[in-house]
């Protein structure tokens, strides 16, 4: 539970393996607890004992007795890989140094890259959520969205820690991603650039300045006082009540999510529970020790949608389940599961999932997500898949991708048709009035200029009639 935003090594150590390890144990060795525990431990450990000396028997096999000479290095690496792909758990892997470095950048400073989220998924990688206001994020990546391709050549079956080095580069260069969104397959071209290490920002809102709004891209080590930041300046410029957006928020630290949980819910209430492997369940509370003693009482709702995770959806289900908080906009994306991490000494980790995480009253939304109590989401045209711009398109043509084009300029009021994927004579005057419109020649062909221009316009109007936002000022007023 801890990706785009991470403290300092020691740090991450400390919060997650002393909150989460630590308090798991304490379940064990209780009151006539210690005997039973070692007991389990010995017994455990002659069966890994015997387990290990016929790996080691056949990695000595291997290395010394293949007719070719082993990389040792690879050897150990696949064989870790292979141990981890036996818990069909996308959330456990094995990192290299490198990729354990660049997992510590992307958390704890600032880094050059896109801004997204991602997680190994089968032979290729799968965006998690874009973080807000990067290039990821402009460009239209969304979560879910299966990269493919880097600049032309496919990642299939490529480490985690390759595609991450081909995504990132210097600050100015591009990077051309192949994305699959559904069934539709389409190129992003996206310009890396210093990704900013604040995760909080907040305004009052445009009309309404008694609302303050709050957007958190990721829970990490400094969230939650940038967050008690924002909310006394926003009640200094006079905000009764506030508008928390975990929107593509792809999670974090759990501990953060604790911290930023307690300033709602009352002490001593649920926050969330964490169930071991033994199927004992363990509650974490609502404390002074977590909130230092900041508080919020004022109207709130939370903005949720597909792309709120991990993290997120501690806070978001705190905050609804302890704290009457109305939840606005679509079912979050349903990670239900606790990981920490284990350094070795050459520098690489291990990332282990360790623990169910369920929610205040109990609810393990793993895979199914958190409801919100109001549904709001953007218009249907910002779920579609960007179109390919190394083509033309014109009349006579047929494809998914006329279809997406129609439906882009029926929302700006162009067409008026039906979006069939047919270029007939309407789609080609509904093109050429959008490029006499916008200074563009008037072919009636929609070429890159055309396209890349029509996105854009959307984008912008899909922005400024914010759906979710809106029902959120609705439900404060209520």
């Amino acid at each position: 539970m801890a990706k785009e935003s991470k403290p300092k090594k020691q740090a991450k150590k400390v919060s997650l393996w002393t909150l989460i390890l630590t308090g798991v144990i304490s379940l064990l060795i209780g009151a006539g607890g210690t005997y039973a525990f070692m007991y389990r431990t010995v017994r455990d450990a002659q069966t890994v004992n015997a387990s290990m000396a016929k790996i080691q028997a056949v990695y000595q096999t291997l290395y010394y007795n293949y007719y070719r000479k082993v990389d040792a290095t690879k050897l150990e690496k696949d064989a870790i890989d292979g141990m981890l792909k036996a818990l069909n758990d996308p959330f456990s892997e094995y990192m290299t140094k490198s990729e354990a470095n660049s997992l510590n950048n992307t958390i704890s400073g600032s880094f050059v890259g896109i801004g997204i989220e991602v997680q190994k998924d089968g032979d290729y990688i799968k965006v998690i959520a874009p973080i807000s206001k990067t290039p990821a994020a402009k460009a239209g990546l969304k979560a879910k969205d299966v990269i493919t391709a880097i600049d032309g050549k496919s990642i299939k079956g490529l480490a985690l820690e390759k595609v991450i080095a081909k995504i990132r580069g210097k600050k100015g260069t591009s990077v051309t991603l192949t994305v699959k969104r559904g069934q539709t397959s389409f190129t992003k071209t996206v310009k890396r650039a210093s990704i900013p290490v604040a995760t909080v920002y907040g305004n009052l809102d445009a009309k309404d300045k008694t609302v303050g709004y709050l957007r958190v891209t990721t829970f990490s080590t400094n969230t939650a006082k940038e967050f008690k930041q924002e909310v006394k300046r926003l009640r200094q410029k006079g905000a009764k009540s506030f508008i928390i957006d975990v929107r593509d928020n792809p999670g974090g630290l759990m501990t953060t999510a604790l911290q930023m949980a307690s300033m709602f819910v009352k002490n001593g209430k649920n926050i969330m529970q964490v169930q071991g492997r033994d199927g004992q369940v363990e509650a974490y509370k609502s404390s002074k020790d977590y909130s230092k003693g900041f508080k919020i009482t004022e109207p709130t709702v939370v903005l949720v949608n597909g792309g709120s995770a991990s993290a997120s959806e501690i806070f978001a289900s705190a905050l609804n389940e302890s704290a009457n908080i109305k939840l606005v906009g679509t079912t979050t994306y349903g990670k239900g599961t606790v990981q920490t991490t284990q350094e070795f000494k050459d520098g690489t980790e291990l990332k282990l999932t360790i623990d169910k995480w369920l929610t205040a009253n109990g609810k393990w939304i793993n895979k199914t997500g958190i409801k919100p109590t109001i549904k709001a989401d953007y218009p249907a045209v910002a779920s579609l898949a960007a179109i390919n711009t190394k083509k033309t398109y014109q009349e006579g043509q047929v494809s998914n991708q006329i279809k997406s084009l129609q439906k882009m300029l029926a929302y700006l009021g162009y067409f008026k048709g039906q979006a069939n994927g047919y270029y007939g004579a309407d789609t080609k005057e509904a093109v050429t009035n959008f490029q006499s419109a916008n200074g563009l020649a008037t072919s009636g062909q929609a070429d890159k200029q055309t396209v890349v221009k029509l996105e854009t316009q959307v984008a912008t109007k899909v922005t400024e009639h914010d759906n979710a936002y809106e029902a959120g000022l609705k439900a404060l007023g209520e």
